[in-house]
């Protein structure tokens, strides 16, 4: 099972990633792990994204791109992976569908989940106030302001990939709203068809 999780932040996709991973045993592909483990292993792509970062800037497309293919070349991603906060903009979906067509793959499924913005910025903010009640950290992502930058910038450059892989006929849509549970069952579902 290859699959993309698409959705804007907060709606949910980790929390369902972390499911199908457990009921799959597939791995769970977050590019900025992916980005620490290469750096921290010293691989020839990991020496190049640590001189990026070590100079305070943004790691390219090309050395993100270069990560992802050697990751999904690891002996755990034989029987698929769920990507994580990749692709992220239509050259980065480019550059998945280039790199499973040279090993002969292809992508199972693309589940988006369809939420409601205000509802998201709720459920925002519902978390912080939980954390705090329990005296716990509050995530600087549990900022409604942060959070609504956060929404503007996935609507700039991630919501495109909706339109990319409808064309592909690869994209499914579940109602994220939905609890839960109910969103596991719909994925599944759709994971079941693919």
């Amino acid at each position: 099972m290859r699959l993309i999780l698409l959705g804007p932040p907060g709606a949910g996709k980790g929390t369902q990633a972390q499911r199908i991973v457990e009921r799959n045993g597939v791995p769970q592909l977050s590019t900025g792990d992916m980005l620490r483990a290469a750096v921290k292993n010293g691989t020839e792509v990991g020496k190049r994204a640590k001189a990026v970062m070590d100079a305070g800037e943004l790691v390219s497309d090309a050395i993100v791109n270069a990560i992802v293919a050697e990751r999904i070349d690891q002996p755990d991603c034989a029987g698929g992976f769920i990507l994580d906060g990749y692709p992220r903009t239509l050259p980065q979906a480019d550059a998945v569908e280039a790199m499973l067509a040279e090993r002969g793959l292809k992508l199972d499924a693309v589940v988006e989940l369809v939420v409601d913005d205000k509802a998201l910025v709720g459920r925002i903010v519902k978390r912080a106030k939980e954390a705090e009640a329990a005296g716990q950290p509050v995530r600087k992502d549990d900022n409604p302001e942060v959070f609504e930058e956060r929404l503007r910038e996935y609507y700039k450059k991630t919501a495109p990939l909706i339109g990319y892989y409808y064309a592909k006929g690869s994209l499914k849509s579940v109602d994220g709203m939905a609890d839960i549970d109910a969103v596991t069952r719909q994925i599944e579902g759709v994971l079941a068809g693919a």
